[in-house]
């Protein structure tokens, strides 16, 4: 061992020697007492014979072996794992998992947003700066009542409405079947699209002349009714008009209409040349109508076009249109086909023009028809503009990039690829500019496009995709800043808030409709409503708290809630399950979650599984907020639920619930500490008491909370009941329920030693767990104190804590990501990836696995640990394990005679091992590792080569 590790530990205070126990620090390398080899002397021939051979000091020595056979049995018995569920189970647990599903749990939690950055007392408008945005007007279903739709709103689509792909596809469908049954999440422009496209084919038929062509049904009349009133021309409507109807599937015992329903109102719209488009959300409800004749699904438009038109358009509408005042600058201005709109686009807005419309349709559909399908349609449309307009920058198109434009405004080029590079490297000016060439709209459209894409403007918005009333929000931000009206904290505080909108949108009075009357079309309801009414906004809820889990625990979690809401909604009533109603798809449509490829710990080892995301790192902690702060009587049964998970016995479960119980909890400590981190506190179980340590810690990563749970923290471990101080001492493990790593410890070795050493398990497996963290010197030097304090309890604190560190695997209680050194090393023992991870520490964790080695109750178990350490030097298929690790531990644990001699007969015993005997090429390259050639003696070269 190297000479400062060993004149560190003669200038500690020397324990007095106990009867069956060594001092851990007193005797030189090779000088420990005999009665510590006494037990091993038959087994090693080159032990040194015992020199007392009188009858009474045999059987002193053979009491003292008793003792010391006791002590070492308690000993071992401290070393057990103390997260298994009862005592003596020797199974083990799956801590690396956990320690990974909490760490994931937290990336999705904790991005620290503001989620109330604007006042939500009124959430349908959004005022900031000067920008007043109604939200409560696109919402979908607010503006669905019986009536024509207004020429303005329809001039209005045909300008600023972005086509999504399959366009000509649903076009094609309405205008064969006179019906069409359009899918989609709510908020996602379906309904747009149907007003486009009964707009276009009304516009091309009967009803061309009239000026009500197309209306909007009233919902709660369904698809019987309207049939009947088609069929009977109740309504005056005259021929060719176009209805858009959005049934409410999503009340309580509605059923959806059958196919012969749709067959009759098909029939009836084709005897009237009329057209009709059903607006439905997707979902068991809605899955029977799309998967008909008549069903499709509605994409929803691209995010960079639908946010490119809606800020060219705000622009403009500051700087005004330049080709309506006169003027002819930059590409396509002035070539007299007709005045442009708000957006830049022709009178029909999109790419159609009013009176070319059914001229570009043909075009367009030949060049849909020869790229083959759906697929295409967007590029063929483009190309076909490019051929009309004679220019290849389609300077009337309403589809953009990045800041609206095409190659000369910052937006794709023809190879269709979209970038910054290309918006500051045109050289032509914007087609807002004026004639004088300033190019002002275009140099704004310039630092939008740079603006959009800003890291923490990204990082604001927290959604990977953009539905049309976030667009419209989000294009009023960023032109507002642009303008000077809006600051750049406004604008990052409006962007934050697009996540908290949804959220609101989600939950708002969605079991109101429990309340409304039953249908009164004479059928009788066959399924129950509160399931089906919960079931959409359970999912959302058990996605936010196990976001990354895999999509089958996510759904399972998701069906336990949805039982909770709806006994909570009707105590009186079993609800019902349906068993075949699920609809994967339409579970991550209406919730905007993601699916994506993974794997998933499965009994310590990782396995490939379909995991699910929500679409937008801003989601999770949106819909948590939106739950916590203003839904109070749904508390209970998500408390009850969050206790369910709590049992889980999988960790991607019950540890990424307990990271969302901790930022509930951070919300309303007093509920959350009284309902959730108290009881689960006190259980007898080891996993919940884990699951409320957890919990505690992640209400302490907000400096807000940070000194109340560690108020909670001192309590317990002081005045606590013993469950209490178990949870104390896993909480403290973090490393942030303590004001100092100092005080981490203090507060851990008055737990570990109370009561005879009761809780010195968890105790010790939490000093090995800060072990991680970058004051690992502290703790080393806190270790080397306890080892020679004059209380056993402290000893075997230490002690146990040494064995366990040689136990004990890096990813088993490490935070950090792949990438680190310690990360790198996930599966390596610690004690040897800290030895080669960090150098300057090898000779203090050397010291103190020797003292293990050579304390007689430690003995024993400290030898497993070693060998264990040896074996792994090299995997099974002979790569390089933990040879670097061993490379610079094991010099230093082998500097004098004495320890070279205990490897020596070690090794001897792993080659002679009948169950897992140790090749002798290993053994010779691990005695050379441990052993310079200089020190080697010649019967040990003779074995070890």
């Amino acid at each position: 061992m190297a000479d400062e590790a060993v004149a560190a530990r003669a200038a500690e205070p020397a324990a007095p020697k106990a009867k069956e126990a060594r001092s851990p620090e007193a005797p030189p390398r090779g000088g420990g007492r005999g009665d510590d080899r006494a037990k091993d002397a038959p087994e090693r021939p080159d032990a040194p014979e015992p020199t007392d051979t009188s009858d009474s000091a045999d059987d002193e020595a053979g009491e003292r072996e008793k003792e010391r056979e006791r002590a070492a049995d308690r000993f071992k018995d401290r070393t057990r794992d103390p997260l298994t569920e009862e005592e003596g189970e020797e199974g083990p647990t799956d801590a690396a998992a956990a320690a990974r599903a909490r760490r994931e749990g937290q990336k999705l939690l904790s991005s620290n947003r503001d989620l109330i950055g604007f006042d939500r007392s009124d959430i349908g408008q959004v005022h900031i700066g000067d920008i007043n945005v109604r939200l409560d007007a696109l919402r979908s279903g607010l503006l669905m009542r019986d009536g024509p739709v207004p020429a303005e709103e329809l001039l209005r689509i045909r300008r600023t409405h972005i086509e999504p792909d399959g366009y000509v596809r649903l076009r094609r469908a309405l205008e064969a079947r006179r019906l069409l049954v359009l899918g989609g999440a709510p908020g996602t422009g379906r309904a747009s699209t149907a007003l486009a496209l009964l707009e276009e084919v009304t516009r091309a038929g009967e009803g061309r002349e009239n000026s009500e062509r197309v209306r909007r049904a009233d919902p709660a009349r369904g698809v019987r009714e309207l049939a009947t009133q088609v069929a009977g021309g109740t309504g005056g409507h005259p021929r060719g008009t176009g209805y858009l109807l959005e049934p409410a599937l999503d009340r309580p015992g509605t059923l959806p209409p059958d196919g012969m329903d749709l067959d009759q109102l098909a029939s009836a719209l084709a005897e009237q040349g009329s057209y009709a488009v059903v607006v439905v959300s997707v979902g068991s409800a809605a899955n029977p109508l799309l998967a008909g004749r008549y069903g499709a699904i509605c994409p929803p438009a691209p995010t960079r076009e639908l946010v490119a038109v809606r800020l060219r358009q705000r622009l403009e509408e500051e700087h005004g249109d330049p080709v309506r005042s006169g003027g002819a600058g930059g590409p396509g201005g002035g070539d007299g086909r007709g005045p442009r709109d708000g957006d830049g686009s022709r009178d029909a807005g999109g790419g159609r023009d009013r009176n070319g419309g059914a001229h570009r349709d043909r075009g367009r559909d030949e060049h849909a028809d020869r790229d083959g399908g759906e697929g295409r349609d967007r590029d063929s449309r483009r190309s076909t503009d490019r051929d009309r307009d004679g220019s290849p920058d389609g300077g009337g198109h309403g589809r953009r990039d990045g800041d609206g434009g095409r190659d000369g405004d910052g937006g794709r080029g023809r190879d269709g690829r979209a970038g910054r590079d290309g918006g500051r490297s045109g050289d032509r000016p914007g087609r807002g500019a004026g004639p004088d060439g300033d190019g002002s709209l275009s140099l704004l459209l310039e630092r939008a496009a740079e603006l959009r894409e800003d890291p923490e403007v990204t990082e604001a918005v927290g959604l990977d995709d953009l539905r049309p009333a976030e667009a419209e929000l989000f294009a009023s931000l960023l032109a507002g800043h642009l303008r000077g009206t809006v600051s750049r904290a406004e604008l990052l505080s409006g962007c934050r808030g697009l996540a908290a909108v949804q959220a609101y949108e989600w939950f708002a009075g969605v079991d109101r409709a429990l309340a409304a009357p039953p249908p009164g079309d004479g059928r009788t309801p066959v399924r129950s409503g509160t399931a089906a009414l919960f079931h959409p906004v359970a999912f959302r809820i058990a996605l936010a708290v196990l976001g990354g889990a895999s999509h089958s625990a996510v759904s399972a979690a998701a069906h336990l809630l949805t039982w909770e809401l709806s006994v909570q909604s009707d105590p009186d009533s079993t609800p019902a399950r349906p068993l075949f109603c699920d609809d994967p798809e339409a579970d991550l449509a209406l919730s905007r979650a993601r699916p994506a490829d993974g794997v998933v710990d499965v009994a310590g080892s990782e396995v490939t599984g379909r995991l699910i995301f929500y679409r937008g790192s801003a989601l999770p902690a949106a819909v948590l907020a939106e739950l916590w702060d203003r839904h109070f009587p749904v508390r209970a049964p998500v408390v009850r639920w969050l206790r369910l998970l709590a049992d889980d016995p999988r960790p991607q479960v019950s540890m990424r619930a307990a990271v969302a119980a901790g930022e509930l909890s951070v919300r309303d400590f007093e509920h959350g500490y009284a309902e959730l981190i108290r009881p689960l506190a006190e259980a007898p179980t080891p996993r919940r008491r884990v699951f409320a340590a957890t919990a505690l810690d992640q209400a302490a990563g907000h400096a807000s909370h940070r000194r109340a749970v560690r108020k909670v923290v001192d309590n317990w471990s002081l005045h606590g009941t013993p469950a209490q101080r178990w949870t104390a001492a896993m909480a403290l493990g973090y490393g942030r329920c303590a004001d100092s790593m100092d005080d981490t410890l203090d507060t851990l070795a008055e737990i570990g030693v109370r009561d005879d050493g009761e809780q010195l398990a968890v105790a010790s497996l939490n000093v090995v767990r800060l072990l991680t963290l970058p004051e690992c010197a502290t703790v080393l030097r806190r270790l080397a104190a306890w080892t020679g304090h004059r209380r056993e309890e402290y000893q075997d604190l230490a002690l146990v804590s040494i064995v366990r560190l040689a136990l004990t695997d890096v990813d088993e209680v490490l935070d950090d990501e792949p990438g680190t050194p310690l990360g790198d090393r996930g599966d390596w023992p610690l004690l040897l990836a800290l030895a080669a991870t960090r150098p300057e520490l090898t000779g203090k964790l050397a010291d103190l696995f020797w003292t293990a080695l050579n304390t007689a109750r430690s003995r024993d178990v400290a030898l497993d640990a070693l060998e264990t350490l040896l074996r792994s030097a090299s995997r099974k298929d002979g790569r390089a394990w933990t040879r670097e690790g061993l490379a610079a531990l094991l010099p230093a644990l082998t500097a004098e005679e004495q320890d070279r001699r205990r490897l020596d007969w070690l090794l001897r015993r792993m080659m002679r091992d009948q169950d897992r005997p140790l090749a002798e090429e290993r053994a010779r390259a691990l005695w050379r590792l441990a052993v310079p050639a200089r020190q080697r003696r010649s019967e040990e070269e003779e074995s070890h080569g």
